[in-house]
């Protein structure tokens, strides 16, 4: 059986490795094995998954995920906390040690060449680089079918919005392009070690089929031009990108488009559209 970690272990896992959680890696420990339990079921993941953890840090959600019998895959930017999760776990969990690969690197910039395959993103993401490392995953690694990942309330809700919302924007669209984002629940600041002073929710998503567009990064420039002005019409907004706010608006309309529209009301294949008719 393995043995998650509760407080008094995370603590006592800091000050061995003399660990200060900074606020530059952003890093927040989850100490509540109830949360991590949570997680690994959402998740969904079991005995023929692949998990990638980003972020593992002392090691309570690699523990839980490992509980489920899946392999995982950890990411981890810190030498010093890579180097002693196997041990972690090897003294926590050592049926299933033989389970867990640990690579120290930076997630913004691993490829699909570094990693063994995985099926499934499951993390606790450190909340400065929590969209980036998302897009740059999906893109990098076709293997990934699904995922869950802890973030900042926020950054949850607008992963997760859909046309016509406040919140609406470049990370929407650009993870909607993958596949459908959907928010699951909360998570209180009570569960992390150091208290943050945000809140955190937890979002699914799934790869699907991509919107009709044979150029991924056209679209995704389409989109951050769209929102870079996000007060002015499509027209106005997209002049730079199209050349001028005359071919912007043509474009528009043989999109099916109003020129008159702004981009938060634009889905992503209207985007998709929009992209191929340049």
């Amino acid at each position: 059986m393995v043995e998650l970690l509760g407080p008094a272990e995370i603590r006592g896992l800091a000050a061995e490795l003399d660990v200060r959680p900074t606020k530059k890696l952003g890093q927040n420990f989850v100490h509540d094995p109830n949360t991590v339990r949570r997680i690994a079921e959402l998740a969904g993941v079991g005995p023929g998954d692949v998990v990638l953890e980003v972020g593992p840090g002392l090691g309570s959600l690699t523990l839980g995920l490992l509980a489920t019998g899946a392999h995982v895959v950890a990411v981890e930017i810190d030498p010093k906390l890579a180097e002693r999760l196997p041990k972690t776990v090897a003294d926590r969990g050592p049926e299933v040690a033989g389970k867990l690969q640990v690579i120290t690197a930076d997630a913004l910039r691993i490829t699909n060449d570094d990693l063994p395959r995985p099926t499934a993103l499951v993390a606790n993401l450190p909340y400065n680089v929590a969209v980036p490392v998302v897009l740059n995953l999906l893109a990098e690694v076709p293997s990934l079918t699904s995922g869950l990942v802890m973030v900042q309330t926020e950054v949850a809700d607008r992963m997760a919005a859909g046309p016509g919302s406040r919140i609406y924007g470049v990370p929407s669209v650009k993870l909607a392009w993958y596949g459908p984002a959907r928010k699951v629940g909360a998570v209180p600041r009570s569960v992390f070690w150091p208290v943050p002073n945000v809140d955190s929710a937890l979002v699914a998503f799934e790869r699907g089929d991509a919107p009709a567009s044979d150029d991924r990064d056209r679209l995704f420039g389409l989109v951050d031009a769209a929102f870079s002005q996000r007060r002015k019409t499509l027209r106005a907004a997209l002049a730079g990108w199209a050349g001028s706010a005359e071919r912007a608006g043509e474009l528009l309309t043989a999109a099916g488009i109003d020129p008159k529209t702004r981009g938060e009301q634009l889905g992503v294949h209207d985007f998709a559209r929009l992209a191929a008719a340049r």
